[in-house]
C-alpha cells in the first residue's frame, strides 16, 4: 500500500471545528471585516484583513505570509491559490470588486498584464516548467470558483504533471507546501527588483 504523507495538513484537520483559520495568526482571523468591497468576497476580506493585523501591529511580511498574499501593486496584487492544480500555483486579483474583465477600468487590466508578465519569468527562474497556463475563468458557467471577483490564474506546468490520481481518483499530489511556495516566489521577486 501506498501512503502520501501530507504533515503540513495537520493544524487544519486538528482544527476542523474551530471557526478560525489554522495557521493564521489571530490577528488575522480576528479582522472585523468592515472596510472591504464585499463582505462575502475571499480576495475583499484577504486584504483588508492583512491591512487589519499590521494595524494591530503584526509586521507587514508576516501578515503577508500568513494570508500568502505575494505582491501588492497599485491596482492588483498577487496571492497563493489555496486550493493549487499545480505547485506555483499564482492568482492576480485586482483590488477591485468587478466580475468581468470588461467592467474592469483599462489601468487595472494593464497593470494584471503586466504583473502576468512578471509572474511568467518569476515562476520560470523558481520552477523550471516545461509551460504554462495563463486564464480567466469568468461566471460559473466559464468555471469560476469565486464567481464575484475576477482574477486571473497563473501557473507553471511540467510534461505527465496530470497523472492517474488526478484522472481516477480526483486527487492531485503537490510537494510543496504553501508557506514554501509564498517563500521561494516572494524571494524570487525581490531577487529580479534588485536588477532592474
Amino acid at each position: 500500500m501506498e501512503r502520501l504523507w501530507t504533515p503540513w495538513r495537520y493544524d487544519y484537520v486538528s482544527r476542523a471545528e474551530d471557526s478560525s483559520r489554522p495557521g493564521v495568526p489571530d490577528a488575522l482571523n480576528a479582522w472585523p471585516g468592515s472596510g472591504a468591497d464585499d463582505r462575502n468576497c475571499v480576495f475583499c476580506n484577504m486584504i483588508a484583513a492583512v491591512d487589519h493585523a499590521v494595524e494591530q501591529g503584526m509586521a507587514a511580511e508576516e501578515a503577508e505570509m500568513a494570508a500568502h498574499v505575494l505582491v501588492r501593486g497599485r491596482s492588483c496584487f498577487l496571492c497563493l491559490n489555496a486550493f493549487p492544480y499545480a505547485t506555483g500555483h499564482i492568482l492576480i486579483v485586482p483590488y477591485r470588486h468587478v466580475d468581468s474583465l470588461a467592467g474592469l477600468p483599462a489601468e487595472d487590466a494593464m497593470e494584471m498584464m503586466v504583473l502576468a508578465q512578471r509572474v511568467e519569468s518569476v515562476l520560470r527562474a523558481v520552477y523550471h516548467p516545461g509551460g504554462m497556463n495563463f486564464g480567466l475563468n469568468l461566471g460559473e458557467a466559464g468555471g469560476a470558483g469565486i464567481v464575484g471577483h475576477i482574477h486571473m490564474h497563473a501557473l507553471p506546468r511540467w510534461i505527465g504533471d496530470t497523472n492517474f490520481m488526478t484522472v481516477t481518483a480526483d486527487t492531485r499530489v503537490l510537494p510543496e507546501a504553501l508557506d514554501t511556495t509564498w517563500a521561494r516566489i516572494r524571494t524570487a521577486w525581490r531577487d529580479q527588483d534588485g536588477q532592474d
